[in-house]
């Protein structure tokens, strides 16, 4: 039997930040050893309506989306579809001939061919020289934004946006360094090509009705919409208001339907259990209550770190070490190498705990160690320049907190 954790420490450990206004609201919980230890549930889901959080509140939980794609990409794997090391142009022949560009800043133009092609242990590894468009201010920035539209949501065909992506240059040798960016977009789509179906039917199938993850889609259907957090965010002094738009334009405010494009790098929507489902997966060698996804083996690689000691020491985002300490990368998620300097908000936890965080707040670790799965969910949705200016780091206090607290 798991030990108790009074759910009033919980809520104690957040509310601050919620009474402060640093934070709209947020769910909790913590697992272990095959049962729930707490939960907790704080604050508003939408903050001008002031609806509460609530155990089966929908949060975008942007990318931990990764993890779940990486899954179903390893699924696949296991199956014989393709090998980590083929060319992924066995699948997009439009990447059978990339250049890369001189400078990362520099003009589209001045480019180098790439020295080999992009793997699919690249795109698990964000080693495939594919990036996010404004992590570098620049031409590149422009180009990305016009070819390929909204991160999330996105008026370009799955098909168009490949070719899109493909003209474009990399920012770095394929193999290289580890850049963060569009490659689990590019994994999904690739995914639903080898399917012949739409990658959020291939998650729905191979995943989330395997799982019981009822509230899990790229789409929360008109029924469950009154369970949706709204865009919580802050104005430019730090007040909490209800945005009318995702920042940095990587969402429509309302998708529509008939969208064929889907992120499988930030995408999903899901709530507190459906994810505790899915992340339960890290602690029971691969299978959850007699469903396996992943054969042990295979999800031993994926939880091992995969990248060099230089990658490690270079990787980086907004000017920030990811991995230098504490922490490397396996295939779709951070992975814990020194418990002592592993920094909580990537994921706490022992020698061979995962997690990867999304942007909008959410934030998962699973520790097969004591076979723990703690999970916070939230909307804390930041510009770029608020987060330089200080607004909207509350979260990250929060979690911190939350961490320690749970972890004990």
């Amino acid at each position: 039997m798991a030990a108790r954790l009074d759910p009033h420490e919980i809520e104690h450990a957040i509310a601050p930040f919620v009474d402060a206004g640093g934070l709209a609201g947020a769910a909790a919980l913590v697992w272990r050893q095959d049962a729930e230890v707490a939960s907790a549930c704080l604050g508003w889901r939408d903050v001008e309506s002031q609806l509460p959080v609530e155990r089966d509140t929908i949060f975008r939980i942007a990318s931990m989306t990764k993890p779940i794609t990486s899954t179903a990409a390893l699924m696949l794997w296991e199956e014989g579809r393709f090998a980590l090391d083929d060319p992924i142009s066995r699948w997009a022949p439009e990447f059978s001939e990339m250049r890369v560009l001189r400078s990362m800043r520099g003009p589209l133009d001045e480019t180098v061919p790439a020295l080999r092609p992009i793997t699919f242990e690249d795109l698990l590894t964000h080693r495939s020289g594919l990036t996010y468009g404004d992590f570098h201010p620049g031409p590149l920035a422009i180009a990305y934004r016009e070819a390929l539209g909204g991160d999330i949501d996105s008026h370009v065909a799955p098909d168009a946006w490949i070719a899109a992506l493909a003209r474009l240059p990399l920012i770095d040798q394929p193999g290289a360094t580890f850049h963060y960016g569009h490659s689990t977009d590019l994994l999904g789509l690739l995914i639903a090509r080898m399917e012949n179906a739409p990658l959020g039917d291939v998650l729905k199938r191979r995943i989330f009705d395997r799982l019981g993850m009822v509230d899990t889609g790229f789409i929360v259907p008109l029924d469950k919409r009154v369970r949706r957090a709204a865009c919580n965010g802050f104005d430019d002094e730090g007040h909490l208001i209800r945005l009318s738009a995702v920042p940095g334009g990587a969402a429509l405010p309302e998708r529509p339907d008939d969208m064929e494009f889907v992120s499988g790098g930030q995408g999903l929507w899901s709530t507190l259990d459906d994810y505790l489902a899915f992340a339960r997966v890290f602690v029971s060698e691969g299978t959850v209550d007699g469903m396996r996804l992943l054969r042990p083996e295979t999800l031993a690689m994926m939880t091992s770190n995969q990248l060099t000691p230089p990658q490690r020491a270079n990787a980086e985002m907004f000017g920030r070490r990811l991995f230098a300490q504490g922490h490397g990368f396996g295939l779709g998620v951070a992975v814990v190498l020194e418990p002592d300097k592993a920094t909580p908000i990537r994921c706490g936890g022992g020698i061979g705990a995962v997690g990867w965080p999304g942007g909008y707040g959410g934030w998962w670790e699973a520790d097969p160690n004591d076979r723990s799965v703690l999970i916070f969910l939230t909307h804390n949705m930041v510009e770029l320049h608020q987060l330089a200016s200080g607004i909207g780091l509350d979260v990250y206090s929060a979690i911190t907190r939350f961490q320690a607290l749970a972890s004990h």
